[in-house]
This record gives C-alpha cells, structure tokens and sequence, in this order.
C-alpha cells in the first residue's frame, strides 16, 4: 500500500503569481527567496550536474520547446532515451506528484531523480557534492542562501525546486475571457471552449485553473503495445492503476508537442482524434473516456480553442544565466 506522505506548506511569498492562476503553497522548511531562485536556475541550466558536463535539467526541460524537449522521449548522457516524454514543469509549482507515475512528492523530491538517473545525468549525488564543492562560485551561493558554504543534495533539490515554481504560465486569453474580456478569444475559440467544457469533456480530467486534476487516468494510451508501460500501478502497487499516467497540464500546450507520456501523438489534431475514437479499450480504462460525438468543425474549433486560449503572451521564455566558477 503506497503510504501518504504529508508535508507542511505555507502560503509562497515572492512568486508573481499571473492573473487565472491561484495562490502557490510551498514546503514550509523551503521557502522562496530572490537568491534561492538565482542560485536554482544557476544550477538548473548547469551542465556540470551531469557525470559528463553535457546534459542539464533544461536539455529536456528547455524555455524553447515549451519547458519539454520537443522529442518523443527525453535523452540523456550518451545519446540515451527514456522510454517517456518529457513533461513540461510550467505550473509544476502547484503539483504534490512529480513524475509521470507520481513516484515523487513535490519539487524538492523530484529535482535529484533525474540527475542520478543512470540513463539522464547518470551523476551519483555523492559525486555531486564534491564537484559542486570544488566551484567557489557555488560555494558563495550556498552560503548566501543557506547561511553555509557546504553544498549539500538536500540544498540542492531546494534551490533547484524554488527556481522551478517560479515557472508560471496564466494570463492567457482564456483567463482574460473568463474575467469579462470577451474580445479575448476569438469566435472559432469561444465555441472550442464550448466543445472543451461539454461535448468533448475534457474538463472531467483537464480541470480548475492548471488545466489538470493532479491525478492519475488510464486512457488507453500504449495499453496494447506488445511490452507496455505499466505507469502508476509500480509505484502504488494498485491494479487499478495499471496504465494509469498523471493529467499533465493544458496550459502552454500548443508549445509541448509531441503529446502523450509516451510522445506518441504529434500533434493535437492527433490527440482529439485519439479522444474521439474512445481510446483502447482495457479493463482499467477511465470510465471518462468513450467515443465522442464532435463534428468536423468541432474539432477544429477544440484545436483553436487549446492552441489560442491557453497560451500566453508572458510565457516564461527564460535565458540561461551566468554560471558560477
């Protein structure tokens, strides 16, 4: 039985939450500090945290590709490839589970996976620290934030998780649409929003503010592959969950392609399609999912709709910084 981990939070302080987005809770032995988020996104585009100094979080969570990677599967140190995409952190601030199965809680137990992971950074977090130690740069850093020079995994994941909420996507013309802007959204995406919200249902798992439920859906994707991926039921241990994924976000999605936790589709003309023939079926799949009945222009609308009402005019396309030496 996969046990509930609870961990105190507080309401986030020094974050420039955009109109349509809530409030963002944070860890509350981790709060957001201006040289905490420097010193993560210093250490975010570093790719020194790599056993081989070639690959960094943003090779596949990169500002130009949507915070994604723009391929089917993330690849690591010497060419590797996962066997699943991805996932955007735009908005993973407000996520508990991180990771596609959800096998880590919140942005502090995220941050280290990827780096130890033999076929990602491959780095071991021992080794970590001593090269991080050895850069007097990041030494000032960490003692700036964290009142010791000594770097430390735990400091790590910290600055590298409060840099990653500070990834914020809202404001987009569906937020000023919903606030009484009704120019905001043009005719073919007012009646995509329609389709969205009714015929096609999308919002029973796309939901509230993120666009997302935060939880874990069977809907069919890959169920049918000869060796498929199992998804949340390794890590809760629940039948039910087998080939179950978590709903990644909607905002920015017209930036994310290819779609899908395992990149599948390449496009969102694709994924409607998918949605509309009802998935393949399995005996876990999510009573949500079943054929639909959307015309032609329904489904052009829904594309319009996604593509223009949830992308933003602020969205974060952030430049790499100056790395410490």
């Amino acid at each position: 039985m996969l046990m509930m981990v609870v961990v105190s939070s507080v309401k986030a302080e020094g974050l420039d939450i955009p109109k349509g987005l809530k409030a963002m809770r944070v860890p509350a032995d981790n709060p957001v500090t201006a040289a905490k988020i420097k010193l993560g996104k210093q250490l975010y585009f570093d790719k020194r945290l790599s056993i081989d100094n070639t690959v960094s979080c943003a090779s596949c969570h990169d500002p130009k590709k949507g915070w994604s990677n723009g391929e089917r599967f993330a690849t690591g140190v010497k060419g590797q490839k996962g066997g699943r995409s991805a996932p955007t952190i735009i908005n993973s601030g407000y996520q508990y589970y991180q990771f596609w199965d959800g096998r880590a809680i919140q942005l502090e137990g995220q941050a280290l996976g990827p780096i130890e992971n033999p076929i990602e950074m491959a780095m071991p977090l021992d080794k970590l620290v001593v090269k991080l130690n050895g850069i007097d740069g990041y030494r000032k850093g960490f003692k700036q934030v964290f009142g010791s020079a000594d770097v430390t995994k735990e400091n790590v994941a910290k600055a590298i998780a409060t840099f990653e909420r500070t990834i914020l996507s809202g404001d987009a013309p569906y937020d000023r649409f919903k606030a009484g802007d009704t120019s905001a959204l043009s005719i073919a995406a007012q009646r995509g929003m329609k389709v969205y919200f009714n015929k096609a249902n999308c919002s029973a798992c796309h939901a509230g503010h993120r666009f997302t439920d935060g939880g874990f859906h069977n809907v069919g994707v890959g169920i049918d592959d000869k060796d498929p991926d199992i998804g949340r039921v390794a890590v809760s241990k629940l039948e039910g969950d087998r080939g179950s994924f978590k709903t990644p976000t909607l905002r920015e999605i017209a930036r994310t392609a290819p779609y899908m936790h395992d990149g599948r589709f390449a496009t969102l003309e694709d994924v409607v399609e998918y949605y509309v023939k009802g998935g393949v079926k399995n005996p876990q799949l999510d009573e949500e999912i079943f054929p639909l009945k959307l015309s032609d222009q329904d489904k052009k609308d829904l594309v319009t709709f996604l593509k223009e009402g949830l992308s933003s005019a602020s969205y974060p396309d952030i430049a790499a910084p100056e790395l410490p030496r």
